[in-house]
């Protein structure tokens, strides 16, 4: 059983007014909001406005055609269901229209019982696909540790191994491919141990080299040039609580020696002083090297990385978990929508086949560059293929992606939208991003604003309250 918010949009184009009255009752039900137009103008601005699961059209109409509407409909949105109606049957016509992507073909006159049941599948199918889609929300809310998502098995693993170790470790190391989330797995260590102490972060690719032991360790008046007062170094200000060190495959070796000598003996030698200094702290390590070919290199001491890798936990990149791919966007999303004040809610199924196919180098970061940027493109509420950036478009074959794909049942998400053209796009801000596809809309259509409307994806009144906001009217 759906739950009560779930609901499906219908929209019905019919230039005879008893067929919209008859197939308006017919299809009359809880959870399904129907949408009536008897001019095919007004039922595609319908269909831009209310993004609805299922489309039915007649065939023959003045003005635009039915397979007019269908083709304008599903490059739309292949994911919406489009039947066609006509008492002009041909299998000619019905071969086509089925070949363009529709869902059905019925002869009029539609009986009733026909109508229920061919167009009342249709529904059910677009309910379970809102079950579906709030079942991911649900995940999203409960696939969380701390602020890591995941729900593949790879993940619950990393978690349970989070877990053991927290109250026990000493010194940690996290391995994984650049953008996996090794910070948010030391943050979370952290805060599973030592959740009053200070989170102590040192970037060691980031630290010149002449200045590393003086930023970790501290140093004392005089104890070099221009060292003109007493400083407490990283590790110092670590006590009770924790040091990450991130990237610590570019750590020196000599200050990798006094490192261990930290860990083996919880003390820290200021540089100049002839004192140890007590502390109680926890290390967590993080690199994407491969450590033992450094050690082999003579790059990485062996004696601190057996140190470090007691306790090693391993992030999976994010092709090994790709299972997690839609919890992701969902998340980033959100964050995103959030940031730049729009009402996003999701991914139309052709730009999720998009994602699905690309092999995610960068891993969990990349995908958050790509949604953010595609959250800032979208004109819509939905993102689709057209809001991804173009690398993204080209090294995923996107012109491949076919109907087939696109109609399968699945999480649906429903929108689209154009980018602005040119590198010079990248570098307006949102409002002066948006301004210009508006305006190039309505140029593009020479002032006809249901032309300009079917180009941006979105209603004509949309259009019209973004011109207003912008001074285009």
């Amino acid at each position: 059983m759906a739950p009560a918010h779930s609901s499906v949009s219908l929209v019905i184009i019919d230039d005879n007014p008893g067929s919209l009255e008859f197939l308006s009752s017919a299809l009359a039900r809880d959870q399904v909001n129907i949408f009536t137009a008897s001019d095919s103008e007004e039922g595609l601005d319908l269909v831009y406005t209310h993004r609805p699961q299922i489309v039915l059209t007649d065939l023959v109409m003045p003005g635009l055609t039915g397979l007019n509407v269908l083709e304008r409909v599903i490059d739309f949105d292949p994911a919406i269901d489009v039947v066609l109606m006509t008492a002009h049957y041909s299998s000619d016509t019905a071969v086509e229209a089925i070949r363009k992507g529709a869902a059905d073909y019925l002869n009029k006159p539609i009986s009733l019982n026909v109508v229920r049941e061919r167009v009342g599948r249709l529904i059910d199918i677009a309910l379970r696909r809102q079950q579906i889609m709030n079942v991911d929300h649900e995940l999203l809310r409960t696939a969380r540790f701390d602020d890591i998502i995941g729900r593949s098995p790879l993940m619950w693993e990393m978690f349970s191994r989070i877990r053991r170790v927290a109250p026990h470790y000493r010194a940690a190391l996290i391995t994984g491919e650049t953008g996996t989330g090794k910070d948010l797995v030391a943050h979370s260590l952290h805060k599973l141990s030592r959740p009053l102490g200070r989170y102590v972060v040192l970037n060691c690719s980031a630290v010149v080299e002449t200045l590393f032991e003086s930023e970790l360790f501290g140093h004392m008046r005089g104890a070099f040039t221009g060292a003109d007062r007493d400083k407490a170094g990283l590790a110092e200000h670590a006590d009770q609580g924790t040091l990450f060190l991130d990237e610590i495959g570019d750590m020196p070796l000599g200050t990798q020696a006094k490192l261990l000598r930290v860990l083996q003996n919880q003390e820290v030698q200021r540089i100049g002083s002839l004192t140890p200094r007590k502390v109680d702290i926890r290390v967590i390590a993080a690199t994407n090297k491969e450590l033992r070919q450094a050690i082999a290199r003579k790059e990485f001491r062996e004696d601190l990385y057996y140190r470090l890798s007691m306790v090693e936990i391993r992030v999976p990149s994010l092709a090994e978990r790709m299972e997690d791919l839609n919890l992701l966007t969902q998340h980033f999303v959100k964050k995103f929508s959030g940031q730049y004040e729009k009402q996003i809610s999701g991914l139309t199924r052709r730009a999720q086949i998009v994602l699905s196919r690309h092999p995610w180098p960068g891993n969990v970061r990349e995908l958050e560059n790509v949604i953010g940027h595609a959250c800032m493109m979208a004109m819509g509420d939905v993102i689709d293929v057209a809001d991804l950036p173009e690398h993204l478009r080209r090294s995923s074959g996107v012109e491949a992606v076919s109907s087939d794909e696109v109609s399968s049942e699945g999480p649906a998400y429903a929108m689209a939208s154009q980018p602005a053209q040119g590198e010079a796009g990248a570098h307006l801000s949102f409002e002066e991003h948006e301004k210009h596809l508006v305006k190039s809309a309505l140029e593009g259509a020479a002032g006809n604003q249901s032309e300009a409307a079917r180009q941006l994806r979105i209603g004509r009144d949309a259009l019209r309250y973004k011109m207003k906001k912008y001074g285009l009217l």
